[in-house]
């Protein structure tokens, strides 16, 4: 298997770490790439993601035996400098049958797909030998507008028409419709669930502080997701899916809801008034050339050079990288949201422990305790500091060493 995210697949990741399954984990943006290159007669290609990790560095298990012990890992690649950056070259990649999945086609085998369903659909028709596409419809040659083809036929060889469709949705998520009738009363929450909530609201009301009018912004999974609620009234900004959108809307309401509209974290979502669609290589492309304002991640360690790790801990967790990597690497303004600690031990470190998602990348950490400046060549300066947290307290959590800016000021956003 050779695979950017496999989230939280649970019979993967088992035989994954018991041995039974061979797993090449590569970036998504890279693997788009790989693919596309592949359908387009390219051997090979550079690229700035994965410099400085265990994809450009080798030594990312691929396969485990039934003890736990790696008995295969990746190898180094090769690197090249162009114009002061550091690139690493990836091998394209094709395949002797692509199955993929449209919305409809005509008689010719010209696809079309709907809503965020393209994504990696289109670079994998190119990629195979024999591409074999499942369709919703098929129409008679000449009903499809020439405007309106995804992909053309020429890179279709058969095709399947469906019977009958099941479309399951891994995430229903929901809005509330506007005045309606008020939802279902929530169940009581304890102590430590309402302290922990509103532990992640401070320091996504911070967050949401960074984004500015006119700002593209690409938001990861999980608490990242939540900054767009705290966005300031009058500002507008776009946010990127990479799964292939750009203008993503609020959660559908219930009657809305459609499986052909998910986004990156496999949620239901909507479509602005000028949103826009793509394949998964055009939605890196915009990564990969600095054409998104911000990132805002999670993680599960930060050092205080800008170093961070947040995809994988080794013989435990395997969830991929995603486009994480893709995402720190492009030179993209990368802010950081985690919870300072994790059981009791500090987040923030001199130096990660864990696989690094990119070297010398951050440029901002909030915390519930503080948000912390990030130079690659001075280290951290703390410039903001919860209310209820002291200078002392806080270096008790901290083990990366920090100075204290001149101007330090309470937490904003609280």
């Amino acid at each position: 298997m050779i695979s950017s995210y496999v989230g939280e697949n649970a019979e993967f990741e088992r035989q994954y770490l018991s041995g039974e399954l061979e797993v090449e984990l590569t970036p998504q943006g890279t693997l788009a790439e790989r693919i596309r290159a592949a359908g387009a007669g390219i051997p090979a290609f550079f690229t700035p993601t994965g410099y400085g990790t265990v994809v450009q560095q080798g030594g990312s298990p691929i396969k485990y035996n039934a003890d736990g012990e790696v008995v295969q890992a990746s190898e180094p690649r090769e690197t090249r400098e162009f114009d002061g950056r550091n690139y690493v070259m990836e091998e394209a990649l094709g395949g002797d049958f692509a199955l993929v999945k449209a919305w409809k086609a005509d008689t010719r085998g010209n696809l079309v797909f709907r809503g965020t369903a393209r994504n990696f659909n289109p670079e994998c028709a190119t990629a195979g030998r024999i591409t074999v596409a499942e369709v919703e419809e098929i129409v008679e040659a000449g009903e499809l507008a020439p405007g309106d083809i995804h992909l053309p036929g020429v890179y279709v060889d058969r095709l399947v028409l469906g019977p009958s469709y099941e479309k399951r949705i891994e995430k229903v998520t929901t809005s509330a419709p506007p005045g309606g009738a008020p939802a279902a009363k929530a169940k009581p929450v304890g102590p430590a669930r309402a302290k922990t909530q509103a532990m992640r609201d401070r320091i996504v009301r911070r967050a949401a502080l960074e984004l500015c009018d006119g700002m593209y912004v690409n938001l990861g999974i999980g608490m990242p997701t939540l900054a767009v609620n705290f966005v300031p009234p009058g500002t507008q900004v776009e946010l990127q899916s990479e799964n292939g959108m750009l203008g993503m809307g609020p959660y559908p309401l219930e009657d809305e809801v459609d499986a052909d509209w998910i986004n990156a974290g496999k949620e239901t979502i909507t479509a602005k008034p000028g949103s826009a669609l793509f394949s998964s290589t055009e939605s890196f492309a915009m990564i990969r050339g600095q054409h998104i304002d911000i990132s805002i991640l999670g993680a599960l360690q930060v050092a205080q050079n800008g170093d961070l790790a947040n995809w994988i801990i080794p013989g435990k967790m395997v969830k991929g990288m995603g486009g994480a990597m893709d995402l720190v690497s492009s030179g993209t303004r990368v802010v950081i949201t985690m919870e300072h600690t994790a059981r009791g031990k500090p987040k923030i470190l001199k130096q990660c422990t864990l696989p690094l998602t990119g070297p010398n990348v951050v440029d901002l950490i909030i915390t519930e305790l503080a948000v912390f400046d990030v130079d690659s060549a001075t280290g951290l300066t703390l410039i903001e500091l919860a209310e209820d947290t002291t200078l002392e307290e806080l270096r008790e959590v901290t083990e990366a060493e920090f100075s204290v800016s001149p101007d330090l000021c309470a937490m904003r956003g609280s």
